[in-house]
């Protein structure tokens, strides 16, 4: 698999993409730091939007700014629904979930062995 994110601090581009959840309105974003834990990706970034429409348009600015500074999304799952969108960064992976789909599938409960990293604030600037 290609390495899209080859000259970027990753641990920045989290934060980054976390925090564009913040400032977009997304509810309870989390960072789980998966690399104890597993090969397939370092971080998750868990957040809910309100509406399906919130949902798209959450994962549309995450892209769109994250692009704005060299990161591409390597592939994206579920955008058309809107119900659970899927942006995979290869090194981390956002996912933006409607309340309903994010309370039944549980991710932070799956992966309750990785710590929870804070976000920070100032990340978008």
């Amino acid at each position: 698999m290609p390495r899209p994110l080859p000259t970027i601090d990753v641990a920045a581009a989290v934060q980054r993409a976390a925090a564009l959840c913040v400032d977009h309105k997304a509810n309870d974003v989390v960072v789980l730091n998966l690399k104890p834990l597993t090969d397939m990706t370092d971080y998750f970034i868990i957040a809910s939007g309100t509406s399906d429409t919130h949902v798209r348009g959450l994962a549309d600015q995450v892209a769109s700014e994250l692009k704005k500074v060299g990161i591409s999304v390597y592939h994206i799952e579920g955008l058309a629904q809107g119900r659970w969108v899927l942006l995979d960064y290869v090194d981390f992976v956002v996912h933006i979930f409607h309340p309903t789909l994010r309370a039944f599938y549980q991710l932070e409960r799956l992966w309750g062995d990785a710590e929870i990293m804070p976000v920070a604030a100032a990340a978008v600037g």
